[in-house]
């Protein structure tokens, strides 16, 4: 029952289902249970023969227009986005769904902490947990986010495509910020321009636009305290190692050219 606030737990209990919601992801995908649900509510509406209890693809499909259609007819605001991450076994959507079935369902509000990872229905959040060695390459991330009956429900080439580009792309972005939080393990340097500072940390630090705060970002990540206390005892300003002479330069007087005749053809 991992990732189901308190109140949604007990509320689950008291509708006496078929069998427990153990594994959301895996328990709600077929949409017998999400039916079942809602026959204890709109019980004229929802006849529980109408649905098989059965994970294959056209069963789901079917199971899933009934319900669609039903919760078009009443106008209830549930995202698409979670009844299709449901429908696919996607991380987090079927917590999600649950979550907005109790607050249309009850008219109550669900209490709970604000997650630190952003709900992209991906694996991000259970790769950061691994060890860095263990975490999936990026072949592996386009299996672990693009299930089959993704693939079987549109079998368009160039949507898939986009799917596995779209995968590719976060993963790649997901490790730049990896060697950004531990340039040790990489064996990442600062560059001349980053140890090379015009301004000591301090005033960096109390600097109020985006480019200090990046630079600062750069500093802490870059830099070891040693270095960082050098840094900020450097000088505001430094003495040039090249002098360069004033030359004084004399103008002509251009006004003599405007008392000159003007000469015919």
């Amino acid at each position: 029952m991992s990732g189901l606030p308190r109140e949604i737990l007990k509320w689950l209990q008291s509708l006496d289902l078929t069998w427990k919601v153990k594994t959301p992801k895996w328990d709600l995908t077929n949409g017998y249970l999400l039916a079942e649900i809602f026959s204890w509510y709109f019980p004229q509406e929802i006849q529980m023969h109408s649905f098989y209890n059965c994970n294959s693809l056209p069963i789901k499909q079917k199971n899933w227009s009934l319900l669609k259609n039903f919760i078009k007819s009443k106008e209830l605001k549930i995202p698409e986005q979670y009844i299709e991450g449901t429908i696919h076994c996607k991380e987090g959507a079927a917590a999600l769904l649950l979550e907005s079935m109790y607050e249309l369902l009850t008219h109550r509000k669900v209490t709970k902490m604000k997650s630190e990872m952003p709900e992209d229905y991906t694996d991000y959040a259970y790769q950061v947990k691994l060890p860095m060695h263990a975490r999936s390459t990026a072949s592996k991330a386009v299996k672990n986010n693009l299930r089959n009956t993704e693939i079987l429900a549109d079998p368009c080439l160039i949507v898939n495509a986009q799917k596995c580009h779209k995968i590719i792309s976060d993963h790649v972005d997901h490790r730049h910020l990896e060697r950004i939080l531990d340039p040790v393990r990489f064996g990442i340097k600062p560059s001349v321009g980053e140890r090379c500072l015009r301004k000591p940390l301090s005033e960096v630090r109390s600097a109020p636009n985006k480019e200090a705060e990046k630079t600062l970002g750069i500093l802490r990540v870059m830099t070891s305290p040693k270095q960082v206390s050098a840094l900020s005892s450097l000088p505001l300003t430094r003495e040039p190692s090249v002098q360069f002479k004033e030359i004084q330069v004399q103008q002509m007087d251009k006004s003599a050219f405007y008392s000159m005749p003007i000469q015919g053809f």
